[in-house]
């Protein structure tokens, strides 16, 4: 069974994922909350969370689209670093997730079928657990822009959504910095545009 490997993004309309100073402490980036302010409004994800309310619109309906859609994830260790206790005992992921790191640790099992393993051998070795884990569904390669980029570069990213949100940073954590020379060529698949964001969907021509 083909397993397709998503990278499914919120950004800026000039490519940010994150403000200046992006760090554990500092997980949004300097004046970026805008991101994640929109993700955590979205009554999908407060779902996800264990929370009431939320905004119940095409925004959500999409995000919900991309959460049922995915069968395990893939993110770096910042990622995890920056978000394991804003998630809490139930994170939003409800899948297996495979935290790249130099750091090698146990895994460790949260609430609602979340589990994070640690993968010390490199970006192949945790898609391929992650494919193994997904059950037939995709494997999204979470974040952050490193990780993101890291998969690009290797040709290993099948679709790409963005969530471009309309603000710009004018400085921050870009997402498409650093993906070597030549093009990367993509072919569109969808365009939603809503009220609060524009949503994007490519397969990735290899």
């Amino acid at each position: 069974m083909t397993v397709t490997v998503t990278a499914d993004m919120v950004m800026s309309l000039d490519g940010y994922i994150a403000g200046t100073d992006h760090s554990i402490a500092n997980p949004a980036g300097n004046g970026a909350d805008r991101i994640g302010g929109w993700i955590h409004a979205q009554s999908s994800w407060r779902e996800r969370s264990g929370l009431d309310g939320g905004e119940a619109d095409r925004d959500s309906e999409i995000m919900r689209e991309w959460f049922e859609a995915t069968g395990s994830v893939v993110m770096g260790r910042l990622m995890y670093d920056s978000g394991v206790e804003f998630w809490g005992d139930n994170p939003p992921f409800h899948t297996p997730v495979f935290v790249l790191t130099n750091r090698p640790a146990p895994t460790l099992v949260k609430e609602g079928g979340t589990s994070f393993t640690f993968v010390a051998d490199g970006i192949h070795s945790a898609l391929d657990q992650a494919k193994a884990a997904a059950g037939g569904r995709n494997v999204d390669i979470a974040g952050g822009a490193d990780t993101v980029q890291q998969y690009l570069r290797a040709g290993l990213v099948d679709e790409l959504q963005l969530h471009v949100l309309p603000v710009l940073f004018g400085a921050g954590l870009r997402l498409f910095d650093n993906l070597g020379l030549g093009a990367h060529a993509l072919e569109p698949i969808r365009v939603v545009d809503t009220p609060g964001a524009t949503h994007l969907k490519y397969r990735v021509l290899k």
